[in-house]
């Protein structure tokens, strides 16, 4: 796993309520005090506006807010993953499960 990854991974771990994380001092804090969701809330947010700023980089050619907008959703969804105990690790290790499969046959796959 990324570095980078499992730095912010670290610190949103830190500051679930249960780690001493305190919704005064922290923006994730705050999130996880107010619940599921509010952080299902910001990833919606999150998604929107990344489809907006893909919209718009498809007219100005200019895709630098569809990064800045990714990291926004990556970031929350993050949360979410720390939330569930779950972590970046064991998304990637998702992707990497299905790395070779036809999507086709994985969707196919998951209906059964």
């Amino acid at each position: 796993m990324s570095v980078t990854l499992a730095r912010v991974a670290a610190v949103i771990e830190s500051r679930k309520l249960e780690n001493g994380g305190d919704p005064d001092k922290s923006y994730v804090a705050k999130l996880f005090a107010k619940g599921d969701d509010a952080i299902l809330k910001k990833i919606g947010e999150e998604a929107t506006e990344t489809v907006m700023a893909a919209k718009d980089a498809r007219v100005s050619g200019d895709a630098s807010k569809v990064l800045y907008e990714c990291a926004d959703l990556w970031f929350h969804s993050m949360v979410l993953l720390a939330r569930f105990d779950l972590t970046p690790q064991q998304v990637l290790d998702e992707l990497a499960r299905r790395e070779g499969l036809s999507g086709l046959d994985e969707k196919a796959a998951r209906k059964e």
